[in-house]
């Protein structure tokens, strides 16, 4: 019982990491329409901007966290500016997403570059090691993540729901033709989306790395593919919906490792992402849109 409840625990822990990436995804999706597939590779700058500040300056964990927040969200509205933007109206939708992938191979190639292909040992944020609750050793970054990931969606909600731009997203998500003739700023609503996405998308890369700490050129390769999967199996568009899409795969990847085989809980989490969307095309939270022709 023991066991079963740390393997959760864990499972816990890398799903609230996996949900705050896939906010990101489903925030940009919902509102621009379209799938930015190097949100993943933001995340491998985060680890290395917080690494710099933190290991090369020497200037503590909250100015490295402070420093991969603020650059991956200028990073972000760099990336939509220059090469997301003059797309936006591209008579295929293949030609934004083809350019999404050539940006996730550029961020790659570009830190391949400057910091080479050898992971770097990544010093955690968290100052503390372990709690122990009963019986429990509860890691520090595992708390630390699961607080993170619930703070920050309930601030995102409070956001989107209270204020004049929250509510310039959601028009925006509706109809962008229809919203910009009621005088808001599409191309600045998709701007402040990237952002906050990409901001979203530091904070994860941070506890990411604290909490598996070996930072390489592709560390969010893969996390980001899997963030994906979460957004798509909560219900793409729907925050909640990612929150739990990330929850849920980060328990089944867990369980997977530790109870069938660790070499194929990757393969697991794809095949139970399958099995949903057979079920429930939409995701679990998703709504079924209907097209006007």
């Amino acid at each position: 019982m023991v066991s079963f409840i740390t393997n959760l625990i864990n499972g816990l822990s890398l799903g609230s990491i996996y949900a705050i990436i896939a906010i990101g995804y489903t925030m940009v999706y919902g509102i621009a329409k379209m799938l930015n597939f190097a949100h993943g590779d933001i995340i491998m700058v985060a680890g290395y901007a917080s690494y710099i500040v933190m290991t090369k300056l020497g200037l503590g964990a909250p100015l490295g966290i402070l420093a991969a927040v603020v650059i991956c969200t200028a990073l972000g509205i760099a990336v939509e500016a220059i090469a997301y933007k003059p797309l936006r109206k591209a008579a295929s939708p293949l030609a934004v997403l083809i350019t999404a992938i050539g940006v996730s191979y550029f961020l790659q190639n570009a830190a391949l570059l400057i910091f080479g292909s050898n992971p770097i040992i990544y010093s955690s944020v968290v100052p503390f090691n372990t709690v122990q609750i009963g019986p429990f050793q509860i890691p520090g970054t595992t708390i630390v993540s699961i607080v993170t990931s619930v703070v920050l969606v309930s601030v995102l909600q409070l956001f989107i729901n209270r204020t004049k731009s929250g509510q310039a997203m959601l028009a925006c998500a509706q109809d962008r033709d229809a919203a910009s003739l009621m005088g808001i700023s599409v191309n600045r609503t998709i701007s402040l989306t990237f952002a906050i996405g990409s901001a979203m998308a530091g904070i994860a890369g941070v506890l990411l790395c604290s909490a598996y700490p070996s930072l390489s050129p592709y560390t969010g390769a893969m996390p980001g593919i899997k963030a994906f999967v979460a957004a798509v199996f909560g219900g793409i568009g729907s925050i909640p919906g990612a929150m739990i899409g990330g929850l849920l795969l980060g328990v089944i990847e867990i369980f997977g490792r530790t109870y069938i085989s660790s070499q194929l809980s990757d393969a697991i989490v794809f095949a139970v992402l399958i099995v949903v969307l057979l079920v429930k095309p939409t995701g679990l939270m998703g709504r079924q849109i209907q097209e006007k022709v």
